[in-house]
């Protein structure tokens, strides 16, 4: 299975180690809005400059699945033999019995987005209350609990798996949980009931996942890319440049992040992790003092804290981070009481 169990490192330097592993600012983060707090769906684009299901995504690297049956799906591209095992996966899933998680009292189901209630509109009421909450409950728990968001978004996908939202918020929770083929396949089929584009950017974050940055590259590189608005040409952008690193092509990266947009003086919900971004590569590349520099620009853009860049900057110039749960370690051993039971037990 794949990653978002453990969070990041408790020391600060391990957790640098870990986040280049990861990748998880050198790419496209497909993050909510904070301000949707625990509103359902997953709609907007625009809100890809907040936090939200990403793929860092808590504790491990990605590529984690590239089962045979992952590379078979990359060598048909899609099509018929793919729609059909979707439709054996649909029907299977219809079979199986409901098992319900409780919805805490506060949980109505109308904090839902406008756009996500429309489309559950086409079910009866009850039934649309309920896969509401469900949804509910996967906004609110994808970023503290990704575990728990998945246990929601799949009994949402059994009570409506027609719905284009449900299957889009069942793909970012399982994206969110680093399982990137069964993410992939509910994108793919909220995109194929929708018609539109803007998943295109977390659907090629999925490849990479799946340890195929060269099929990234190829969809960074399709028609789909210049239909996304700004925000989506932006997280395409970040996307591309990570699976240039993860093929160990730097200079790429860094050529991939800049553009206007980096470039732009003003302030967008995506301009902090992109200049994250291109400072990372700088600083992977070696070359240091732009590294800071960028670094600094993010720090001036984060107003948010979507990352970790002034904890960054603050490496660069020296400052050492102590874990503080090893520093209260050492001074309860530094008790006296600590000491003299120590001494009792070496009397014995």
């Amino acid at each position: 299975d794949d990653h978002r169990g453990g969070g990041y490192g408790d020391r600060r330097d391990d957790r640098r180690d870990e986040r280049r592993d990861d990748r998880r600012d050198d790419r496209g983060g497909f993050r909510r809005d904070d301000s949707r707090g625990d509103r359902g769906g997953f709609r907007g684009r625009d809100d890809r400059g907040g936090r939200g299901p990403r793929r860092d995504d808590r504790g491990g690297r990605p590529g984690g699945f590239r089962g045979r049956d992952d590379r078979r799906d990359d060598r048909r591209g899609g099509g018929r033999f793919r729609d059909e095992r979707d439709r054996d996966r649909d029907r299977d899933r219809d079979r199986e019995p409901i098992k319900r998680l409780p919805i805490p009292e506060d949980v109505t189901g109308d904090e839902i987005d406008k756009d996500v209630r429309q489309e559950l509109q086409s079910l009866p009421k009850t039934l649309a209350e309920d896969v509401a909450k469900n949804l509910v409950m996967v906004a609110r728990l994808i970023d503290e609990d990704p575990e728990g968001a998945y246990g929601y978004s799949k009994v949402a996908l059994r009570l409506a798996s027609r719905v284009a939202a449900v299957r889009e918020a069942a793909g970012f929770a399982a994206y969110a949980n680093q399982k990137y083929s069964e993410a992939l396949a509910e994108f793919r089929a909220a995109r194929r009931m929708t018609g539109t584009v803007e998943l295109w950017p977390v659907m090629a974050d999925c490849e990479r996942g799946l340890g195929r940055p060269e099929k990234t590259l190829d969809m960074a590189g399709a028609p789909e890319v210049h239909k996304l608005d700004k925000a989506g040409q932006v997280e395409m952008r970040l996307v591309a440049a990570g699976a240039r690193r993860d093929m160990g092509q730097l200079d790429a990266a860094i050529v991939t992040l800049q553009s206007p947009e980096l470039a732009s003086n003003s302030v967008q919900p995506w301009t902090a992790r992109l200049r994250y971004a291109y400072a990372d590569a700088l600083l992977a590349a070696g070359r240091e003092g732009e590294a800071r520099e960028w670094f600094a620009k993010a720090v001036e853009a984060d107003r948010d804290g979507s990352t970790d860049a002034s904890d960054r900057l603050a490496e660069l110039d020296g400052v050492e981070f102590v874990d503080a749960l090893d520093e209260s370690e050492s001074e309860t051993e530094g008790e006296p009481g600590n000491a003299s039971q120590k001494d009792d037990g070496d009397e014995d």
